[in-house]
C-alpha cells in the first residue's frame, strides 16, 4: 500500500472552517469554534462536538496527517 500524497492546506486560518462545513449562522457556531480552538491549543487531535457529541478532528490534525481523507470533515484545511 502506498502512502497518500501530501497536500497543501488552502490559504485560510486553521481556526476558520469552510462556510459550507460550518455555516456562519449555525446556532452553536461559537461553542463549536471554541471547542476546536481549545483542542488545537492543547495539542489534541480532536474534540467532542458540543452540538452532536461526536468526535471531530481538528484542522491541525488534518495538516499533521498530510492529506484530505474525503470524508467531508468540518475542519478540513484542504477544501
Amino acid at each position: 500500500m502506498t502512502e497518500p500524497r501530501r497536500q497543501r492546506p488552502v490559504g485560510r486560518s486553521l481556526f476558520e472552517p469552510h462556510p459550507e462545513r460550518l455555516a456562519p449562522d449555525h446556532p452553536r457556531r461559537d461553542a463549536i469554534l471554541a471547542a476546536h480552538r481549545a483542542a488545537i491549543v492543547a495539542g489534541e487531535p480532536g474534540y467532542l462536538d458540543p452540538d452532536t457529541g461526536l468526535f471531530v478532528i481538528t484542522a491541525a490534525e488534518h495538516v499533521r496527517r498530510g492529506s484530505c481523507c474525503a470524508n467531508d470533515c468540518r475542519h478540513c484545511p484542504y477544501r
